[in-house]
């Protein structure tokens, strides 16, 4: 699957609704007429909406079952995860309503940004999506974050 990237500010109109921007309905897509479906839920981390391809979404629930069983962690993600979360289905535009508390938890106005974070996307008020990519870049900065190193193939692609 390809990822999730980029920032792109549209306009919700008077019925709620967005369009997901034409690079993002593209990694949704799951062969049906262009657009596929997603999954919708309020960050438990951030002021913002996120947006996820059902296979993504579905693949933090097989992490969370990693979890030692009816221990605190495992009961608040899957609580965090799945409690408020909707099924979205694109319009034949690529529109999708944005609920009403999904709305309102991320604090949205007439003007939304759709902000790429690889696997999924997250939707927040612009103001607030441009503070929190600052944010994100200086902490990377400050903490020198980097990528951990690709391990090379074996010679000869076997044992």
């Amino acid at each position: 699957m390809t990822q999730f990237k980029g920032t792109h500010l549209v306009r919700r109109d008077g019925k709620g609704r967005v369009s997901i921007p034409s690079a993002f309905r593209t990694v949704l897509k799951a062969g049906q007429d262009g657009n596929g479906p997603l999954v919708l839920r309020p960050s438990h981390k951030y002021a913002c909406v996120e947006g996820w391809h059902p296979d993504g979404f579905h693949a933090q629930g097989a992490q969370i079952q990693q979890l030692p069983h009816f221990s605190d962690q495992e009961d608040d993600l899957a609580l965090a995860l799945y409690s408020d979360a909707v099924d979205a289905e694109p319009d034949k535009e690529g529109r999708i309503v944005l609920p009403r508390d999904l709305a309102e938890h991320a604090g949205l106005g007439d003007e939304v940004a759709f902000v790429g974070a690889g696997t999924h996307f997250q939707i927040w008020e612009p103001q607030a999506a441009q503070r929190r990519i600052a944010e994100a870049r200086e902490r990377a900065r400050v903490l020198r974050m980097t990528l951990p190193p690709v391990q090379p193939m074996a010679a000869g692609g076997g044992t």
